[in-house]
């Protein structure tokens, strides 16, 4: 499996523009961490990208992400990669054993809530955003209600990062494709 063989399950699965947008932010995460971690960049790139593949099709948590696993089989992505997408979906109740489990689903809260940070400033640019910016939006409640604030900080927790870290490496990995993200 490689990354041009992942952005096309994606891009079969996935029409809504915003959703192809949180996989590459979500790529760009895990591609970082992957990076800093010292792992294998293409695998964690890959979970990043197809984490979310089904969810147009499948949206409720009877159905996303496990309606998505046999697919993902039947196309050749290698079973920790299944079971690293299975295991960000909180309701589904699976360890996060590896840590390429644990990042994704560190990552995956993290990176809608930048997005939904920037897209409120005025420039609407991704290297105006700091890590304050990112925190003290934590801290409304009313901002962005369907982000769980529990699964930022508990996904920071899980990688044994500090908050501001945690915040910062996901913004600094995301603006390496901010015109991506629409987001330059």
């Amino acid at each position: 499996m490689d990354r041009a063989k992942a952005w096309e399950i994606l891009n079969t699965y996935v029409k809504n523009q915003n959703l192809v947008k949180h996989s590459l932010a979500v790529e760009a995460a895990m591609r970082g961490y992957a990076e800093q971690f010292g792992e294998e960049v293409e695998e964690w790139r890959i979970t990043g990208l197809l984490h979310d593949f089904d969810y147009e099709i499948h949206p409720t948590a009877d159905k996303h992400p496990q309606a998505g696993a046999p697919i993902l089989r039947d196309a050749g992505v290698p079973e920790h990669i299944v079971y690293s997408i299975l295991s960000h979906a909180e309701y589904l109740n699976l360890e996060r054993k590896s840590l390429m489990d644990k990042t994704l689903y560190a990552v995956d809260e993290l990176a809608g809530f930048i997005v939904a940070v920037t897209l409120v400033r005025p420039s609407k640019s991704l290297s105006d955003v700091k890590v304050s910016s990112v925190k003290k939006k934590m801290k409304d409640k009313g901002f962005a209600r369907a982000v769980k604030r529990e699964d930022i900080i508990g996904g920071a927790e899980s990688l044994n990062i500090s908050l501001d870290d945690h915040i910062g490496n996901v913004i600094d990995s995301m603006r390496k494709v901010a015109p991506a993200l629409g987001l330059g």
